[in-house]
């Protein structure tokens, strides 16, 4: 059985919003406040791969400041050039010693064609899950901000994701130990349209806290 793909794009964003508002009166309540969230999008590429690598328990701030110094050194971000890069370079470009590892896992996986980027967009999300996360250094959290933000796929709720979490205990007036499962439970309202509840929650925590992005 073919798998349908079901994504989300800049046209119909606001809508999906609206619909979701309809349907959740704190989601309502973040829209009425801040306004719909921006439309984030990165290019499905090994170099957003890489960037949400260096996102991985870190700020956002010392991620991209990291990817910047990445870029400065070597220009476009490719497999083969990263390959190329001694532990030494990659240290002065800000990657931990692990971040450094998994990256290099990452573009072994593509140099040795076990990963074709190019075909992602054309599967299913399950199927993309389980092709990522059998290289070394990609868990559930880097598949979930890959299919959200790069390849927009519609129904995606980053349980991993600690902001977004945050945010939905705040606006839901959850206890600070809430179980997964509740969490999920939550969700369900949302469907198909989970990742832009996400986006929403995101938006709210990033309003609220300040943050420049």
């Amino acid at each position: 059985m073919k798998h349908k793909i079901q994504s989300f794009d800049r046209e119909n964003f606001h809508s999906i919003c609206d619909r979701l508002s309809k349907k959740d009166k704190e989601l309502h309540s973040i829209l009425v406040k801040y306004g719909y969230p921006p439309f984030w999008s990165r290019q499905p590429s090994f170099e957003t791969l890489v960037h949400i690598i260096l996102e991985q328990q870190v700020s956002l701030a010392s991620a991209k400041a990291a990817l910047n110094k990445l870029k400065e050194k070597i220009g476009a971000v490719t497999p083969k050039k990263i390959s190329l890069l001694s532990d030494m370079e990659l240290r002065e470009c800000y990657f931990s010693r692990q971040k450094t590892a998994y990256a290099r896992h990452l573009a072994d996986a593509i140099l040795s064609k076990r990963l074709a980027l190019k075909t992602l967009t054309l599967k299913s999300d399950e199927e993309i899950r389980k092709e990522l996360v059998s290289i070394k250094g990609i868990g559930n959290w880097t598949v979930d901000v890959f299919l959200l933000m790069a390849l927009h796929r519609s129904d995606i709720f980053p349980v991993g994701d600690l902001a977004m979490i945050q945010s939905l205990k705040k606006v839901k007036k959850l206890p600070a130990h809430v179980s997964q499962e509740t969490i999920l439970s939550l969700a369900e309202v949302w469907r198909p349209f989970r990742s832009v509840a996400a986006m929403i929650l995101w938006h709210s925590y990033i309003q609220e806290k300040g943050i420049k992005i």
